[in-house]
């Protein structure tokens, strides 16, 4: 597996800087400050969820620069810092980084599978991005010859309670559309699963954050007992970019709802 000493999954672009973030403005914009100099700097947040308990005034904020330098917000809010750290390689106390690009997930998950780490995909051939099934549209399709077609559909994690990385952090009327159809695809054939990518360093297994929304909560217990696949992995945040870690498993009285897949 990749480990913080080796290269990054995905590499964050040149030129990244770490700033002061200050708050939220207008759901899509976070407002930070260069340590050094306080000088404002803008980025954009893609994450439409509550990022609940990160949006601290102070927090480090890890950024990066826009791929289109005629973008208005010239800075994209990759990563906050968590409170504490963690030592890092040279006996320094290091930010433990909670990412937030909620963009992460799906590229990660490519990356994964062209490097061959993800077990469950590791003998599909093709991975399509953006596969339209019935009246939505989910993150990949992966296919091979003599395989059921695989639909996954991809998830960020920043919230940790109780020692579980749960997800949504915000009612999510979208994932629970997502349940309903990945529990469909199963009922004719297909393979489908939730790749569930827990941008932090803490929490020891996944569970869905049911006092957030227990409509979700229920949706997810429907589709284990109907055969859906939970993948929950952590992801490691550095400043040079992103690294697939561990696998996470559910929660027990969540593991107890699985149906073991054939074949």
């Amino acid at each position: 597996m990749c480990s913080p000493q080796g290269a990054p999954l995905l590499s964050f672009p040149p030129g990244c800087r770490v700033a002061a973030l200050q708050r939220r403005e207008k759901r899509f914009t976070a407002i930070t400050t260069d340590p050094a100099t306080g000088a404002e700097l803008r980025a954009h947040t893609n994450n439409t969820g509550s990022m609940l308990g990160l949006l601290r005034p102070g927090a480090l904020a890890l950024l990066s620069p826009a791929a289109n330098p005629g973008r208005a917000l010239k800075w994209t809010l990759e990563a906050l810092a968590l409170p504490g750290g963690h030592n890092g390689p040279h006996g320094r106390l290091d930010p433990a980084w909670v990412g937030v690009n909620t963009l992460t997930p799906n590229r990660l998950l490519a990356a994964a599978w062209r490097a061959r780490l993800l077990p469950e995909a590791r003998p599909y051939a093709c991975l399509t991005p953006e596969a339209k099934t019935g009246d939505s549209r989910l993150d990949a399709l992966l296919e091979g010859h003599g395989l059921p077609p695989l639909y996954v559909e991809c998830k960020n994690v920043t919230l940790v309670e109780d020692g579980q990385a749960q997800f949504p952090d915000a009612a999510s009327e979208r994932g629970r559309k997502h349940l309903t159809e990945l529990t469909r695809l199963v009922g004719q054939g297909c393979r489908a699963a939730l790749f569930f990518l827990v941008q932090r360093p803490d929490g020891d297994c996944f569970a869905p954050a049911e006092a957030v929304d227990p409509e979700y909560a229920a949706g997810l217990a429907l589709a284990l007992r109907a055969g859906v696949e939970v993948w929950a992995w952590r992801a490691r945040i550095t400043p040079q970019g992103i690294f697939l870690a561990e696998r996470l498993g559910l929660a027990p009285a969540w593991a107890a709802l699985e149906t073991p897949r054939r074949g």
